[in-house]
């Protein structure tokens, strides 16, 4: 009886397709596949050349070897990630395949109008362009399949393209395969690269090709691009907002783009700059402007408040400091350059606050804030606690705001003020009354310098030779007339015999010196033909024959020691010197490491360092200690 029964299947296929509600089930809807989702990245990924930003040094030079025919087999495109390196030579491969549909046309950077190549070009599955990722493909027998394929003329179009990204991942067998092809292609072969380690490209492959560096996009640029985007894609954006994210990407438009599309899912199709921060973990602006404003009055208190506030917040220290950095190279630019106030990716708080700061405080405090807040940034990265290290590193920068520079402290040492030991206001106090924060311009104290300048090198022994007065001859005299030792010293430098002055100047002990004659004693150290080179010297300088010679008295010191024992001198009379003492004693640790002469001294030619027992202002600066 089972063998004469049909099967439920076998009733299912001769009765055909079911209907909706046969068997008392409903048949299942298939509902309509939604588009997949493009990130911004690739939707707005440049398409001709015109699309291109910040490259225009680039798209020039192309234009122009397009234009008179001069198009290279190799080129190679390298700079930071996202800046275009691939997508350039993507463009590149539909210029050299460019043809129209009706067959016509040539190569060309003209792409508006498609052409019948572009479309399968840009989607990646043009059987003649072909692009291998040298990351993943790094041997010689990947390069070999490409030695083999390059003598194949191309299936459709008019070049056989060869797109290698990262280039520099290749090995050097790899590379060593790829030079005679790469020297020697055939003519209807190209090949393009992109990289962004430069430096690690064998100079045998830069020099087969045409290399193009692609710069970073300007903040300003990339924020107008950004803001071109989000008006296609009808998002609202703040132009705060975009300016941060520029800033953020260092010049990556894909970066930025990456941001952008982060940002308007975070905000829920919204980018204001509080949407931003929140995103990166970044310090409202605002609030590093004022913890800057902190610093500068030496108001550690407050700053130190306002730097816990923002941590407790979600700010990173790190971060923080960083962006503290950002804002002084912000105020310098202002206050050195006019231009400055238009970027546009800088916000209207930046710009009107920061014109401000830049009226009020010394080019030497912002170049001082600089140097101590990068060496900080490094400390404050690598601490095993950040924000303790992000507060020691605000206490002393809030304190070195206050400190003055040798200079400075003279005068004050020398009008009986006394160096400040507490961080004083370095700029105008606040408004009273709870209103704008902003500085009022001209007012206030002057603020003095961060911190002593950095000790230099010891005293740099060298002898105090005569006058330049007496030392300069005339062009026009036939002979040069030498009185003593020094003078012959100071000809040897004059004429870049450096050589014979040290030797002069430390090997030699006078025993008499006058013109046409010159008689000493050598040290042990001495070369044995010392006197024959001293009297070819002086015999070819003057124009007179001399008499030389090697005497057996001791002789007198050399000028390295006469010049080291009036150094010596004079450091101790500078010591014993009330007033340098008083410095000293307020410095603690502050060492005498050079002593110059006044100008008036200097000017009378004499040898000694004079005793300064009463220095004008303009007897010191800031070299004196």
């Amino acid at each position: 009886m089972a063998d004469t029964l049909p099967s439920v299947t076998d009733t299912l296929l001769d009765a055909g397709p079911a209907e909706p509600g046969m068997f008392g089930f409903s048949a299942p809807q298939t509902p309509a596949a939604a588009p997949a989702y493009r990130v911004l990245a690739r939707k707005y990924r440049p398409q001709i050349f015109d699309d291109l930003i910040g490259q225009e040094a680039m798209v020039r030079t192309l234009a122009n070897a397009f234009a008179v025919g001069r198009v290279h087999q190799a080129y190679i495109f390298t700079g930071v990630r996202g800046v275009g390196k691939t997508t350039t030579a993507r463009i590149l491969a539909r210029a050299f395949n460019y043809e129209r549909e009706d067959g016509t046309g040539g190569p060309t950077i003209d792409l508006a109008v498609p052409g019948r190549h572009c479309q399968a070009i840009i989607d990646g599955r043009h059987v003649d362009v072909i692009e291998m990722d040298a990351a993943s493909h790094t041997g010689i027998d990947d390069i070999r399949e490409i030695i083999e394929s390059v003598r194949y003329q191309p299936a459709y179009a008019r070049n056989k393209v060869y797109i290698i990204d990262e280039v520099h991942m290749l090995s050097k067998a790899a590379f060593n395969g790829l030079l005679k092809t790469l020297e020697e292609p055939p003519p209807h072969v190209k090949f393009l690269f992109a990289t962004t380690e430069i430096r690690k490209v064998p100079i045998t492959v830069l020099s087969r090709c045409q290399r193009f560096d692609l710069r970073r996009i300007d903040a300003g640029m990339l924020a107008e691009h950004l803001a071109k985007i989000c008006r296609l894609e009808g998002v609202d954006a703040e132009p705060e907002a975009l300016g941060i994210i520029s800033r953020s990407a260092e010049g990556s438009v894909r970066d930025a783009l990456s941001l952008l599309d982060q940002a308007i899912a975070h905000g829920a199709g919204k980018v204001d700059g509080e949407t931003v921060r929140a995103m990166l973990g970044l310090a409202d602006r605002g609030r590093v402007i004022d913890l800057f404003e902190h610093l500068m009055r030496g108001d550690v208190q407050s700053a130190l408040a306002e730097l816990g506030a923002q941590y407790k917040d979600g700010a990173d220290p790190s971060v923080i400091v960083s962006d503290l950095a950002e804002y002084v190279h912000i105020v310098t630019r202002l206050k050195l350059v006019a231009e400055a106030a238009k970027d546009p990716s800088m916000t209207e708080v930046e710009r009107v606050r920061g014109l401000g700061f830049a009226k009020d405080l010394p080019l030497r405090i912002l170049t001082r804030a600089w140097q101590i807040l990068l060496k900080g940034l490094a400390e404050v990265q690598a601490a095993p606690r950040p924000l303790a290290a992000a507060e020691m590193l605000l206490v002393r920068l809030a304190f070195a705001a206050d400190l003055p520079t040798p200079d400075e402290a003279i005068r004050l040492l020398r009008d009986g003020g006394s160096i400040p030991a507490a961080p004083a206001n370095a700029l105008p106090p606040p408004p009273p009354s709870g209103g704008s924060r902003m500085l009022a311009s001209g007012g206030g104290p002057s603020i003095q310098s961060f911190a002593p300048s950095p000790a230099r090198p010891q005293f740099e022994t060298h002898t105090n030779l005569a006058p330049a007065s007496a030392r300069m001859v005339a062009a026009s005299e036939p002979k040069l007339v030498l009185r003593r030792l020094e003078d012959f010293v100071a000809l040897a430098e004059e004429r870049r015999e450096i050589d014979l002055k040290i030797v002069l100047e430390r090997h030699v002990r006078p025993v008499r010196f006058e013109m046409g004659t010159f008689e000493f004693a050598a040290m042990p150290t001495a070369a044995p033909d010392l006197a024959n080179k001293i009297k070819k010297a002086l015999d070819e300088w003057t124009g007179i024959r001399w008499a030389v010679a090697i005497s057996q008295e001791e002789g007198g010191e050399t000028l390295f020691e006469r010049s080291q024992a009036r150094q010596a001198e004079a450091e101790r009379g500078i010591r014993s010197n009330p007033f340098v003492r008083s410095v000293l004693e307020k410095f603690p640790g502050a060492q005498i490491v050079n002593i110059q002469q006044k100008a008036a001294a200097a000017e009378a030619g004499e040898d000694e360092t004079p005793y300064l027992d009463e220095p004008s202002e303009s007897g010191y600066t800031d070299d004196d200690l």
